[in-house]
């Protein structure tokens, strides 16, 4: 996930989901010490350049697709872990994705399953037309 988003150790990520806590755990023993979870985080202000979501089930997929959605700036990059067993649900969260304003870059398969890469572009200048 890391690899996908282009995370470095200067950008902010904020974390969503089941997993999320371990994920948030993980990376700070790696050094990554501007990472935080949406349950720690206070106000959603648009201020993360990268999202990672490992949640279980595409109801909590999009659940968590749609709670990470305000933490992440106008150009943000986000990581999704589609589990194994879930992998019909990737329709269904490219759709989310697109509806948020993401556009999938990549995909990778891993053991957990599938990480999707999406990057959200121009989504200040939709804001400032609407």
């Amino acid at each position: 996930m890391i690899g996908l988003t282009r995370l470095s150790y200067l950008q902010r990520a904020i974390i969503a989901g089941h997993g999320g806590t371990e994920l948030y755990h993980r990376l700070r023993r790696r050094g990554f010490m501007r990472v935080t979870t949406i349950s720690t985080s206070r106000s959603p202000r648009r201020q993360h350049a990268v999202g990672l979501i490992a949640d279980r089930g595409s109801i909590a997929l999009d659940k968590a697709l749609t709670d990470i959605s305000p933490f992440l700036s106008a150009s943000a990059t986000i990581a999704v872990l589609i589990e194994a067993d879930e992998s019909s649900s990737g329709l269904d969260i490219r759709a989310k994705l697109q509806q948020l304003g993401f556009q999938i870059e990549a995909g990778v398969r891993c053991q957990q399953g599938l990480v999707l890469s999406a990057c959200r572009q121009g989504l200040s200048r939709m804001e400032r037309a609407a």
